[in-house]
């Protein structure tokens, strides 16, 4: 008979400490942070959230700064081109010849460039508007709405003076008749765009009231283009005389106006 074995020690050797843990998982041996316990995933996120609305907020302050200049920038040159213009053609009375008859003429170029410059600053004033908003809001009430699109319309009733010059008065005729279909087709741009442009300030100017600096200056221009369009209606009937003082007023408050609201707006933050 083969002899009994004795007992001697196991022939396995044991496990390793860190790797016999009573029945448990092993130990974690990492040494890096656990998101899963600490909450530094989470506040790192929100920090770059809000680092970039912050970015975003001022990149629209930028802008709507630069587009609210471009717009002041435009009423100057507007102002500069038809007084030059108006020096250049003297035959035109200030008085009694509508603006847009420096349209006609060696220089009509120029004053077509202008009617173009007018729509492109109601274009850079409705830019500056909607860039008072933030993305997260309404951009406005229906006020606001209504004012934007109307002034969106004037703008395009001024860029479609362009290829619809007004019939200049014989010597010694006054008022703003028109004799030519082509002529109708201005004057009827021409209403418009006052009539449109007048309206938008006027709620634009609600809208804004008690929120943006310079808030007077702004009403006191929207009365100035106000008073300018009922004196022109006024002359044209009773006084045709004097037809071109009273569109250029009404021309000042418009001009005055969009100069001063978009001046307030540079002055927000």
């Amino acid at each position: 008979m083969a002899p009994a074995l004795e007992p001697g020690p196991l022939l396995c050797p044991p496990l390793p400490p860190c790797a016999h843990n009573s029945g448990n998982f092993v130990e974690r041996t990492a040494t890096g942070p656990d998101f899963r316990r600490s909450g530094g995933g989470e506040s790192n996120s929100a920090g770059v959230m809000r680092k970039g609305r912050r970015m975003i907020a001022q990149n629209r302050l930028r802008v709507r700064r630069v587009v609210a200049a471009a717009a002041m920038a435009l009423v100057v040159l507007y102002v500069l081109v038809d007084v030059v213009l108006q020096a250049l053609l003297p035959r035109y009375s200030v008085l009694s010849d509508a603006e847009s008859d420096l349209a006609v003429g060696p220089f009509g170029w120029a004053m077509d460039l202008n009617f173009l410059a007018r729509a492109a600053m109601c274009a850079c004033v409705i830019a500056a508007i909607l860039l008072l908003k933030s993305p997260s809001r309404p951009r406005g009430s229906r006020l606001s709405a209504w004012g934007l699109a109307l002034l969106a319309i004037s703008g395009l009733c001024s860029a479609a003076l362009v290829f619809a010059p007004a019939d200049v008065n014989a010597p010694g005729e006054f008022g703003m008749t028109p004799h030519t279909s082509i002529g109708v087709v201005h004057v009827t741009f021409a209403t418009a765009g006052f009539v449109a442009v007048l309206a938008a300030m006027a709620l634009l100017t609600v809208w804004a009231s008690g929120a943006l600096p310079l808030f007077r200056a702004v009403l006191m221009f929207g009365v100035l283009g106000c008073a300018g369009l009922t004196a022109l209606a006024l002359c044209i009937a009773v006084a045709p005389q004097l037809v071109g003082l009273a569109e250029r007023v009404c021309l000042a408050g418009i001009l005055g106006w969009a100069f001063v609201l978009c001046l307030g707006i540079r002055r927000l933050r």
